[in-house]
């Protein structure tokens, strides 16, 4: 297994800690399900902004700053030769409606996925706990 890069790691970090109000309602809403999804996921040179790994697709949640923009053009190209699956999304989409990107990201995955939907962790309600000592 190849081993990442520190600087890299300190930069997907970084990214982490100053993520945009987008990205951390879309991680809370999907960081619930599996497969799992990984946040500002390192594929050099570049960092997706949410990646799920297995199903090899990136979410991307862009600002209006993206509009036109060649680098990303550039960006989507390499990527997807290095054979990911890229999705965008706008930052007003997800604030109008997110629930709805999280779910239109949940079905990408299962296309890539070959048709099983991501399921969310089991509930743990209703168990019983375990005594660890008698």
């Amino acid at each position: 297994m190849k081993r990442v890069n520190p600087t890299t790691t300190a930069r997907a970090r970084l990214l982490r800690a100053e993520a945009t109000p987008q990205e951390r309602t879309l991680w809370r809403l999907l960081s619930r399900y599996r497969p799992k999804f990984t946040r500002q996921l390192p594929i050099e040179p570049y960092y997706a902004d949410l990646a799920c790994r297995k199903a090899r697709l990136i979410v991307e949640i862009d600002g209006s700053q993206h509009i036109g923009s060649r680098r990303d053009e550039r960006r989507t190209e390499h990527l997807q030769q290095e054979g990911w699956t890229i999705i965008r999304f706008w930052n007003s989409e997800v604030d109008e409606n997110p629930e709805g990107v999280a779910e239109a990201i949940l079905l990408k995955a299962a296309e890539c996925l070959g048709g099983t939907h991501p399921q969310p962790l089991p509930s743990r309600e209703g168990r019983k706990r375990k005594r660890r000592y008698d």
